[in-house]
């Protein structure tokens, strides 16, 4: 008999905190959302972001409020975000830095891993691997010659110490076995400016930041570092289909503190479904060079995971560090 009372009373439990969670999703948000983004405003995760916060306040009626706090190749925004009080009002909105940064930075007041909670995957931009027009190569496979014989004289730009343009020239050394020099520049602005000049080789570039000057001539594309064909550059081979494993993806995702309530997690997640499958967004991203993806929380977790193994083996072969 007491068995059957506190099987009662559990189910009973469970169906209220079901309710709950319920009813706490079906009201929120009742006050303004905190998107934080660690980094500077008007680049590409600032721009997405306020295109987001906009589809947000039209579906929900609550103004979702973009925070700018760069710094630390986007990790100062990242610990506000995860030390932020796990209620549903602050989401955090950040880039591939993140999968880097977890193996990068040796001294981390946080566990991206442990204490985010993926909501959902927004956006994919690979980069670009672009030349010099001076410099004799049409396609990957001429430039691996090329820097083979030409051994410890090329050089490639990235846009810092650390990043995934970074990181993706660490993975062609090692992947083709070249020598080549790594300079780094502070964004990708002064990196393609620098490959125009002609004070560097090669680099690997965003699509949004390199195709002003494709279209003009100044560079010269060559592939594509996604798992698939870019929307923007579509006739360029994909780096994988040469290197198998080569993906470098300048991926767009927001996370939450870890804690927070699940069913306004599936709501959040049900809004950028809902935001990435309009019209506006969609048109917008075609025309940046960025493909809108959307998933499930758990499909992001398990991506953010292989991203995080991935970027730890290549910056400990490389044995990269930050300036």
């Amino acid at each position: 008999m007491k068995l059957q009372k506190l099987i009662g009373a559990t189910a009973s439990a469970v169906a209220a905190l079901c309710l709950t969670g319920g009813a706490l999703a079906q009201n929120y948000p009742t006050k303004a959302v905190r998107i934080i983004v660690p980094f500077g405003a008007g680049g590409g995760t600032d721009i997405q972001g306020r295109l987001l916060s906009k589809k947000f306040y039209e579906s929900m009626g609550q103004t979702f409020v973009i925070d700018n706090r760069p710094g630390a190749g986007g990790l100062i925004g990242a610990d506000l975000a995860a030390k932020s009080p796990p209620d549903g009002y602050t989401i955090l909105f950040t880039t591939a830095s993140l999968s880097v940064n977890v193996t990068l930075y040796k001294k981390i007041s946080f566990d991206p891993v442990k204490d985010l909670v993926p909501v959902s995957w927004i956006s994919s931009v690979p980069l670009v691997l672009t030349v010099h027009p001076s410099v004799p190569a049409k396609n990957p496979k001429e430039l691996i010659a090329l820097a083979k014989k030409r051994a410890g004289k090329m050089n490639a730009a990235s846009n810092g110490s650390g990043t995934t343009s970074h990181l993706s020239i660490e993975m062609l050394k090692q992947m083709a076995g070249i020598n080549v020099a790594h300079i780094p520049y502070k964004g990708g602005g002064p990196a393609i400016a620098a490959l125009i000049g002609g004070e560097v080789d090669f680099t690997f570039a965003t699509a949004l930041a390199v195709q002003p000057f494709v279209k003009s001539g100044k560079v010269r594309p060559i592939a594509v570092t996604g798992d698939k064909k870019s929307s923007a550059f579509p006739t360029l081979p994909t780096m994988t289909s040469i290197y198998p494993g080569f993906e470098s993806d300048n991926w767009y995702a927001m996370f939450m503190p870890t804690g927070t309530p699940q069913p306004i997690v599936d709501k959040i997640n049900a809004e950028i479904i809902k935001a990435l499958n309009s019209a506006e967004i969609r048109n917008f991203m075609s025309k940046e060079g960025a493909d809108p993806v959307g998933s499930t929380p758990e499909q992001l977790a398990r991506y953010f995971k292989r991203e995080v193994d991935k970027y730890a083996k290549v910056i400990k072969a490389g044995r990269v560090e930050v300036d």
